[in-house]
């Protein structure tokens, strides 16, 4: 048994339900647990036990019958979320400069047990090449997570938003499948953070590509002329190229 783990039904000392109920109140509002003890007049090791003991259990209640952790939240860059995801804003208002050059940095988190979170994260080229690079599940603590989200999104002009996981599954899968039909494959890391999505549900595509064709923005790590030749093999309309070096990416 895990050092910090205690059985399902074990109650601290001299606990009583209306102690717990209260503990799990104050715990909602991130009231430490130091500060829970003096006010119910307990040790602070005891209300710290009797927290693990409701995490576990919300977890095991989350997890269900899933082999996947349970998940915690997921969130994307807010410049593609105001662009793809959300209904109150329309393309038409969204200058080109704004769009974060079609890029979208998806994240997924799901915590196995208290205070620890594991997390994939996909970089997303939803105008042309699909998944460009995928990370994890890496294993963090709650500081550590919200560090790891401000320095992923550091390189966008915009915040980062959250968002559904079928929302989530939207913008990875229909980006997969634009890429695929112009004869892009994802990156290789992503076959190991796939089953990460989940079951692939049923979700609103978004509409990939610029203006109704591929827009190629070059990365740090392409091949240009490799790229063009294989859209040109595919796609015998026009494509929309821009030459630009894309330096995001996931550092590993």
């Amino acid at each position: 048994m895990h050092p910090y783990s205690a059985p399902r039904n074990y109650t601290p000392p001299m606990m009583t339900p209306e102690q717990i109920q209260e503990i799990a109140k104050l715990r909602a509002h991130n009231v430490s647990p130091k500060l829970i003890a003096r006010k119910l007049g307990l040790r602070p090791s005891e209300v710290s036990a009797q927290i693990r003991i409701l995490a576990e259990q919300k977890t095991a209640e989350r997890r269900g019958d899933s082999a996947l952790d349970p998940l915690e939240a997921c969130w994307i860059n807010s410049n593609v979320y105001n662009f793809l995801l959300n209904p109150a804003e329309t393309r038409s208002k969204e200058a080109p400069e704004t769009l974060d050059g079609g890029l979208a940095i998806v994240t997924v988190v799901r915590q196995p047990k208290y205070n620890q979170y594991l997390l994939s994260t996909y970089l997303v080229d939803y105008w042309c090449l699909g998944v460009k690079d995928a990370m994890g599940p890496r294993t963090l603590k709650s500081l550590g997570l919200s560090r790891f989200l401000d320095k992923i999104y550091e390189g966008f002009d915009s915040e980062f938003t959250e968002i559904s996981l079928n929302q989530a599954q939207s913008v990875v899968f229909s980006a997969l499948d634009y890429a695929t039909e112009l004869g892009f494959s994802p990156h290789k890391d992503f076959e190991t953070t796939r089953e990460f999505l989940g079951e692939r549900e049923d979700f609103a595509p978004i509409t990939c590509g610029r203006n109704g064709k591929p827009c190629y923005v070059s990365g740090p790590y392409d091949n240009p002329q490799d790229i063009m030749n294989t859209l040109r093999a595919v796609w015998e309309k026009e494509i929309l190229t821009m030459f630009l070096r894309s330096n995001f990416y996931l550092a590993k």
